[in-house]
C-alpha cells in the first residue's frame, strides 16, 4: 500500500530513509554561495529600501508568507533579472515525488520556481516570519528532487522574511545536499551577500552546456 504525505510534513529522516538523500559536508561542494561580487550604490539602496519596507511592516504585525513574497522575495527577484529573459517564474508548481520501491509518495506545491528552458534555476520555499527559516528546509528539498535535469545542480531558497538559507543539490551515486549559513536582513552585509548570490546562481545556469 503507498504511504501518501504532503510536502509540508516530510522530515529529513524520511528524505534520507525513503530518497537516499545525503548531506555533504566538503565545504567546496557548495562553494557558489561564498564566491560574492560586489553590488553597484543602485542595487544597495534598492535592497535597503527592501529592508526598511520589512522592518516597518512587521513591527506592526507579523508578516504572513505572502506578504514575504511580496514584500522581500518578489524585489529581490527582480534585482537579481529573474524576470528578464532567459528567465521565467513559475508558482504553486505540483511536485509528486515517490521512492524506489514506490511504497513512498511526496506530493506538493513549490511556491515559487525559476526555470531557464527546462533547468530549474531556483526552487524557492517561503514562511511566514513567524516560523523559523529552517523549518522549510525538507519541504524545498523534497521539490528539488523531483527537478527535470538531475545531470546539473538544483538551487534551492528559504525565506521567511527575516532570514535565507540558499540550497544546492546535485545527483551523484545519490543525491547529495548542503546549505548555506542563515543570513539575515537586518545585517546589510548578508542582506548584500543574498542579493549577489541570486545573481551569481542565475549567471551559472545561463553557463550550464546544454543537455543532450
Amino acid at each position: 500500500m503507498v504511504q501518501t504525505i504532503p510536502a509540508r510534513d516530510i522530515s529529513l529522516y524520511e528524505l534520507e530513509e525513503k530518497f537516499g538523500l545525503q548531506l555533504a559536508t566538503d565545504s567546496n561542494f557548495f562553494a557558489e554561495w561564498t564566491e560574492i561580487p560586489t553590488l553597484a550604490d543602485g542595487e544597495k539602496q534598492a535592497i535597503a529600501r527592501v529592508k526598511s519596507n520589512y522592518l516597518n511592516l512587521n513591527k506592526h504585525r507579523l508578516m504572513s508568507e505572502e506578504a514575504v513574497k511580496m514584500v522581500v522575495l518578489s524585489p529581490l527577484l527582480d534585482l537579481a533579472g529573474f524576470y528578464q529573459p532567459p528567465f521565467e517564474i513559475e508558482t504553486e508548481t505540483s511536485v509528486e515525488i515517490s521512492a524506489e520501491d514506490e511504497s513512498f509518495l511526496v506530493k506538493g506545491n513549490i511556491d515559487v520556481l525559476v526555470i531557464q528552458k527546462r533547468f530549474w534555476v531556483l526552487v524557492i520555499e517561503s514562511k511566514s516570519s513567524k516560523f523559523d527559516v529552517m523549518t522549510a528546509l525538507p519541504q524545498a528539498l523534497a521539490y528539488m528532487l523531483d527537478r527535470p535535469n538531475p545531470a546539473q545542480p538544483t538551487f534551492g531558497l528559504l525565506i521567511n522574511g527575516r532570514e535565507f538559507v540558499f540550497v544546492k543539490l546535485i545527483q551523484q551515486e545519490h543525491p547529495w545536499y548542503a546549505r548555506s549559513d542563515a543570513l539575515s536582513i537586518e545585517r546589510d552585509s548578508e542582506l548584500h551577500q543574498v542579493l549577489t548570490i541570486l545573481k551569481r546562481l542565475g549567471q551559472l545556469i545561463v553557463l550550464l552546456p546544454p543537455e543532450n
